[in-house]
């Protein structure tokens, strides 16, 4: 029997070994929780870096201690972009490597770093993705819902008028919600989603990746009176399956044609409202007919 308490290799023996890292701004992924996430590509190009923008160097820093790496570090934080930006492009144009990393995750996902990559990507110059950890991925993998349509909406509003407002507008959408949220709003957030969005199933997940990782499953109201969603730390991601597809009334249907007739062709109009209401083309085609030869 192998000794499982031993630990893991650091890395597989057979891996590829590293390519030479050219000059760019490459967006490294860093790890939400376990820092055994770290790629080893990501370790290549931190390694490789003239230059580290992070949105905490405090953070960034121990991250770069624990794997050995020594490397000029800038915070590149909400209030520090511009300034960031110009120094990225002007080392690039030295042909110099420049990472971007945030304190957990994929940068560029609700996570500063947007205005330096717009500007490199403005100047000309090259942009690198460095895959890996990422909370909204890891959410989806395990909350049991449908991952083919996603829509990720980062966080809501923290006054629950404004919340419901923008939950309103995503009501109608087709595709799993994914939001971000702290622990004091989440019980709130839940009975805002319930009201707004229905019997939806969802999920809860928080401490990704860490030791006391947790994903609560059920319906939006059932999770927003669940003792584990009242204030629990961690981060938290929040996943909602998409809601049922509405059918719409012969006043509904009706209605939608005579609006779009005065724009189209009876066929063009029908297209448009078979679309838009998930029907048959052929049916509204022909109730196009009937409603044009009333008129």
């Amino acid at each position: 029997m192998p000794d499982s308490s031993q630990d893991p290799a650091p890395f597989p023996p057979t891996a590829p070994p590293p390519r030479p890292v050219a000059s760019g701004l490459y967006l490294v992924a860093t790890p939400i929780g376990n820092l055994r996430d770290m790629t080893l590509r990501a370790l290549d190009v931190l390694a490789a870096a003239d230059l580290v923008l992070a949105e905490d160097t405090r953070v960034t820093g121990k991250l770069l201690s624990t794997y050995g790496i020594k490397a000029k570090l800038e915070r590149c934080d909400d209030h520090a972009s511009a300034r960031a930006a110009e120094g990225a492009i002007e080392r690039l144009q030295a042909g110099e490597v420049v990472a971007l990393v945030s304190d957990a995750g994929t940068p560029m996902v609700n996570d500063p770093g947007f205005v330096v990559a717009r500007a490199v990507i403005a100047a000309g110059l090259p942009v690198h993705p460095i895959p890996g950890a990422s909370s909204l991925l890891a959410a989806l993998c395990i909350a049991g819902l449908p991952a083919d349509r996603v829509l990720f909406a980062g966080f809501l509003p923290p006054r629950s008028g404004a919340r419901r407002t923008m939950l309103e507008e995503l009501r109608t959408a087709r595709q799993t919600l994914v939001f971000f949220e702290s622990g004091p709003r989440l019980a709130g957030s839940l009975a805002d989603m319930a009201a707004v969005l229905g019997p939806r199933p969802a999920a809860v997940a928080r401490e990704l990746t860490k030791l006391y990782e947790e994903c609560v499953r059920g319906t939006l109201a059932e999770l927003a009176v669940d003792p584990r969603c009242q204030g629990p730390k961690g981060e938290i991601v929040v996943v909602i399956g998409p809601g049922e597809m509405e059918v719409a009334s012969e006043a509904d249907v009706d209605a939608a044609l005579a609006e779009a007739m005065t724009r189209l062709a009876p066929g063009e109009a029908a297209a448009e409202v078979s679309k838009a209401l998930n029907l048959p083309r052929k049916p509204l085609y022909k109730r196009a007919l009937e409603l044009q030869g009333r008129g």
